[in-house]
């Protein structure tokens, strides 16, 4: 397999921004996971040490990103320990794949160059405006997820060379025609089918059950009529959301912010300029600037002579840049240029000879009070509101713990209202308690057999609650009178089912026969014939019948998702299928294989090194 890699790892240039598929996951952050030293570990693999700081970072940015996608939801989820647990245990696993990828990678000599970073970064949608690599973008990127020009260099070789590693795996794999033949039949293959629904809800109602069934059936199965143990709680809720009524901002408070902040509503001076790159000597980039200095037009020079490639058929274009955010030297000679058109003269940096020239000034602008103020208050809102909650939180948190025995002082310290809540069981608590972290809470022998009130409890940020258990009922068998109209609805829903169960049958076996006359006997009628697709409720069922002979039917019956019986007539099967089909199909088997084997190269590189979680054994 291995040698097979190496094989496939060649002539990849061309393909190498496909490797690039966790590229969103760095850009949530994770400078810091290239920076060893002497920290505590969470996991080791071989020689290559995870630090305890990689990996909350790149845990706290995961966390981050699954709850600007999932919200509130997701906040739910954070409630339960286990699910934390679980969480944090599956992104060390991934910084251990990905270890073991590079270990792997180093052993067969895989290596990418330093053009071919080069040509990746200027490639990254990411890093461009309007479809043209934008050097604005792409500083204030690095600096906002914490890297260096150089950090993130050396964080996406390493990245290219992992991935490919991953490609190599794909370049190995191959299908063939009679695999993908076959499983493009199943996937286009389309069914004319007549169907028969026989209501099974309808055959109950015209069940009859008997009070000697009733009794019975109750009787044989009181475990299913168990009362879960149930408990009635009493608990004080605080959000910062509630407070935000309570937090009003004069027009004084608004205007003092905005004078204090001009900066964040304040544009910095915005410069369009275009480049000429010469990575030789001195000499050359001077040569270049006699020619332009002679009257050549710049973008034309910039075509025929400048080594940044990308920016050169754009005639040097390197779009709007602003101060703080690229090369000093640079930065300088562009601040320093007067008029648009203006070229400067041969200026060096860390990555050349540069001639630079003037397109375009923005100049710097402040957006007024007027426009800027119903955002300053809502962020003041905001501010306020938090300082109350969190005030309020300490406030709670004490008084809950000074007289545990009552939330009567706990309320009146924090101005809320005590609610009280019917008797519940785990299983259908108010939508307030229903958190895991919360059920925890009041489940602990603490609050349920000892009666004390709870520790808060953040269910979500900035929303908390205290609860106290006021009673407690234990599990019990619920009396006949109680469950007897659910008795009634089983034995009738299960009469209706067998019932319907019987005629379906029947149905089958007449048809079979070629009795036709059967339908007519139980006013019973085919449905108009229809094609269906595996999209089809029905599919799995169908799908799994045999292929009548021309002119016949084949006959059964299934079960549709509301749990009445169907009869289904089967009377084709047609074949689709086109090469547009037959491509992506061979494409989904490819990616299919891929992962195969790239699940297999881990676990066999897992078998094969040492691998240690002292953050997991702690």
């Amino acid at each position: 397999m291995m040698d097979r890699i190496r094989e496939g790892s060649t002539g990849l240039a061309v393909k190498i921004i496909l490797g690039l598929i966790i590229f969103s996951f760095v850009f949530a952050g994770v400078g810091s996971y290239l920076v060893g030293g002497s920290q505590p570990i969470a996991a080791k693999v071989g020689e290559r040490e995870i630090t305890r700081n990689e990996f909350e970072q790149v845990y706290q940015n995961e966390r981050n990103r699954m709850q600007s996608q999932l919200g509130d939801y997701f906040s739910t989820l954070l409630g339960d320990p286990a699910y934390v647990e679980q969480f944090r245990k599956s992104v060390l696993d991934r910084m251990v794949n990905d270890a073991l990828l590079d270990n792997q990678a180093q052993d067969l000599g895989l290596r990418v160059s330093d053009e071919q970073i080069r040509q990746a970064i200027l490639s990254m949608p990411q890093f461009q405006k309007d479809g043209k690599f934008d050097e604005e973008i792409y500083n204030i990127a690095l600096r906002r997820a914490g890297f260096s020009s150089d950090s993130f260099a050396e964080y996406l070789r390493q990245d290219l060379v992992r991935n490919q590693l991953i490609l190599a795996l794909e370049s190995t794999e191959f299908t063939l025609p009679s695999e993908v033949n076959a499983q493009n039949a199943l996937e286009t293959q389309q069914r004319e089918i007549r169907t028969i629904t026989l209501n099974t809800t309808e055959f109950a109602e015209k069940a009859a059950v008997s009070e000697e069934e009733v009794k019975e059936f109750y009787n044989a199965n009181k475990q299913q009529f168990v009362r879960p143990e149930q408990v009635k709680i009493a608990y004080i809720e605080l959000s910062g959301a509630s407070l935000k009524d309570q937090a009003p901002i004069s027009d004084d408070e608004v205007k003092e912010y905005y004078q204090a902040n001009q900066d964040k509503y304040s544009t910095q001076e915005k410069r369009e300029v275009s480049h000429i790159l010469i990575n030789g000597d001195e000499a050359d980039a001077k040569a270049v600037l006699a020619r332009l200095d002679a009257g050549e037009d710049f973008a034309a020079v910039a075509k025929d002579a400048s080594q940044d490639i990308p920016t050169a058929k754009e005639g040097g274009s390197l779009g709007w840049i602003e101060r703080g955010v690229i090369d000093p030297e640079f930065e300088d000679a562009a601040f320093q240029l007067v008029n648009v058109g203006d070229h400067s003269g041969v200026v060096k940096s860390a990555f050349g000879y540069h001639i630079i020239q003037l397109n375009g000034v923005e100049k710097p602008t402040t957006k007024p009070l007027a426009e800027v103020s119903a955002e300053i208050k809502a962020f003041l809102v905001d501010e306020h509101a938090a300082d109350a909650f969190y005030s309020l939180q300490t406030e709670l948190a004490e008084k809950a713990f000074e007289s545990p025995d009552s939330l009567d002082d706990a309320a009146e310290a924090v101005n809320a209202k005590i609610i009280t809540t019917d008797f519940f069981s785990q299983v259908d608590a108010p939508e307030a308690l229903a958190s895991q972290a919360v059920l925890q809470a009041i489940y602990s022998a603490e609050v349920k057999e000892d009666g004390l009130n709870s520790d808060v409890i953040e269910i979500a940020p900035e929303h908390i609650i205290v609860v106290r258990v006021e009673d407690v009922r234990d599990e019990a068998v619920l009396p006949l009178e109680d469950v007897k109209q659910n008795v009634v609805a089983r034995l009738s829903q299960s009469k209706g089912e067998q019932k319907a169960l019987e005629l379906a049958q029947g149905v089958i076996a007449a048809l079979n026969k070629g009795e036709t006359n059967y339908l007519a006997d139980n006013e019973l009628n085919f449905t108009e014939a229809r094609m269906i697709t595996r999209a089809d409720e029905l599919a799995n069922d169908v799908y799994r019948l045999q292929k009548p002979e021309q002119g016949t039917s084949t006959y059964a019956q299934v079960m549709d998702r509301q749990g009445n019986h169907v009869i289904v007539a089967l009377d084709g099967v047609l074949e689709l299928g086109n090469d547009a089909m037959i491509e992506q199909v061979a494409t989904r088997l490819l990616r299919t294989q891929t992962q195969q084997d790239l699940t297999a190269t881990l676990d066999t590189l897992k078998a094969n090194s040492d691998i240690s979680y002292p953050l997991l054994e702690q």
